[in-house]
């Protein structure tokens, strides 16, 4: 009767195991997802994960010693002890579950192809470790299960190393048939825009202002990946189009040069060089010339428009003889941008070039958009739109979703600039909120990716808010600790500074003590991945 008994638990283990892992199996495909499906990202996102938690050790501590107990249970009496460690797992397994269930994530897991592959490889490798598993007493099973869920966050690593051939294939072979597809357009205008910051936002402008006169396609969202321009070729390129416009993002050296030749555009535009990615790109320098590379790819009678405002791109040797337009707020450039003002409706600014000056209207707001229309002003012109197209087409370009996008949310003024915050953005965004009216609240979980300045320049934009805004709402202690610190010693008043874990509470903070006539500004909004 005994021997059914534990060959029915033996059985029932394959089960429960699999149901138990589920979970974990789950948020680290999710996480490596949101790591760009990349182990130099997550590597380290894993290891800062890993870093003591006083209420999460505690709660593992309860559980291992659990296990222990049934593992003496199992030692003595295999089938009670085998008992109680299946009813115990499948327990923790529905707990889990339901908790899962009640998560909101700000980037959901997207069963892409590439994860399913994924999931198999992972379902198969956990499978084999459960198979090692069965031939143990039971009383090694119990010790071994609460590291079973580690060793799934670990096994990401094996599995994305068996899998990476694979999809080095299928990139390959997707790559090539973007390629075939480009070149059956040999009239296309191709555009290519790239920069630190700016790159969405001025792709985005840039097409509403040459669809004054081309049928246009710009890739969508943030697909700046190989893959993602691959994917808006193949799945939107079509003959009636006059041209492309390809944000082409990077975050390690060679991204752009690759991109650059695999598209072949004959215009660019560098929006920015500042301080983004140097987690993987290590040095300013670094991304200096890879972002240079999408100018000094372009061909001979090919056109470069850049962004004088930044000593990075003034002051670096272009490696190319094609021509260079530049731009800037605030140098001397071939066009220039001043007179620049802010309301709640919008800004207005003059264009002042060799042809003379043009006034402007914009419902964006922010010197970084002024700049980025200015990027869009610049190439319309080499592209042979007269001025009063230019003016209409400014007037009615939309927001760009979640950069200083104005907006309202349950009757109350926001300006949503939650996308992907860097330092430039952050500054200017406080410079627009230091002119809005009524009292001026910011939410905000600081800035990420900047490597071992992240702390000093998360410090900075703590500082910068002095004057700027009126209440202070930080995301995330640990993350916003150095935003503090820079409150502290710009000499802010912290009784108007407030610590959540959640954004969700920060609105309801909002929703209990700001007023109708209040302006909130969101400044930055973190993956799942990010959030602490």
């Amino acid at each position: 009767m005994f021997d059914f008994i534990l060959f029915i638990n033996r059985f029932l283990m394959f089960i429960a195991l699999f149901v138990f892992l589920w979970i974990p199996l789950k948020q680290s495909l999710h996480m490596f997802q949101q790591n760009r499906y990349e182990l130099r990202r997550y590597g380290p996102w894993l290891k800062d994960r890993l870093k003591f938690d006083l209420k999460r050790e505690l709660r593992w501590a309860m559980i291992v010693v659990m296990y222990v107990l049934i593992s003496l249970a199992s030692y003595f009496i295999p089938v009670l002890g085998s008992t109680l460690w299946l009813v115990f797992t499948l327990i923790l397994a529905y707990f889990a579950i339901q908790s899962d269930k009640q998560q909101k994530f700000i980037k959901e897991l997207h069963y892409t192809s590439r994860v399913k592959r994924q999931m198999v490889v992972m379902f198969v490798l956990i499978g084999l470790i459960i198979l090692g598993l069965y031939q143990l007493q039971w009383f090694l099973i119990s010790l071994l299960t609460p590291i079973m869920v580690l060793l799934v966050w670990l096994m990401i690593y094996v599995m994305a190393i068996l899998t990476l051939p694979f999809e080095t294939l299928v990139k390959h072979y997707y790559i090539h048939k973007a390629k075939q597809a480009l070149d059956a357009h040999p009239r296309l205008i191709k555009i290519g825009i790239t920069g630190s910051y700016g790159k969405t936002s001025s792709k985005n402008i840039l097409n509403e202002i040459l669809s004054e006169k081309y049928y246009v396609l710009s890739t969508p969202a943030s697909f700046n990946t190989p893959m993602g321009l691959t994917i808006t070729i193949r799945e939107q390129l079509k003959a009636i189009h006059q041209v492309f416009i390809a944000e082409m993002g990077a975050d390690k050296v060679g991204e752009i040069n690759f991109l650059s030749k695999f598209i072949r555009p004959h215009y660019a535009i560098v929006t920015a060089i500042g301080p983004q990615h140097l987690n993987t790109f290590k040095t300013l320098e670094n991304i200096q010339r890879e972002k240079m590379r999408l100018i000094e790819n372009l061909p001979v009678n090919g056109v470069g428009v850049i962004n004088y405002d930044y000593a990075t791109i003034r002051d670096y040797r272009v490696k190319n003889n094609c021509k260079i337009v530049t731009y800037a707020l605030d140098h001397e450039a071939d066009f220039n941008a001043v007179n620049i003002k802010y309301s709640q409706e919008g800004s207005t600014f003059d264009v002042v070039c060799l042809e003379g000056t043009y006034a402007f209207e914009t419902r964006l707001l922010g010197k970084h958009n002024i700049g980025n229309i200015l990027a869009g002003i610049a190439l319309g012109r080499q592209l042979g739109l007269d001025w009063v197209n230019l003016q209409k087409a400014v007037m009615g370009v939309n927001y760009v979703e979640h950069r200083l996008q104005l907006k309202k949310i349950n009757g109350f003024n926001y300006i949503d600039n939650a996308f992907n915050s860097n330092p430039e953005g952050a500054k200017m965004s406080l410079e627009v909120m230091k002119m809005m009216p009524n009292h001026r609240y910011i939410i905000t979980p600081g800035m990420i990716d900047l490597g071992h300045e992240q702390d000093a320049y998360n410090k900075a934009f703590g500082q910068q808010m002095l004057a700027c805004v009126d209440t202070v709402i930080l995301v995330g202690k640990k993350q916003t600790q150095a935003i503090y610190e820079g409150l502290v010693e710009s000499g802010f008043d912290l009784k108007e500074v407030l610590i959540v874990n959640t954004v969700k509470e920060a609105f309801a903070f909002i929703e209990a003590n700001a007023s109708r006539d209040d302006m909130i500004l969101l400044e930055n909004d973190l993956p799942d991945a990010f959030n602490r």
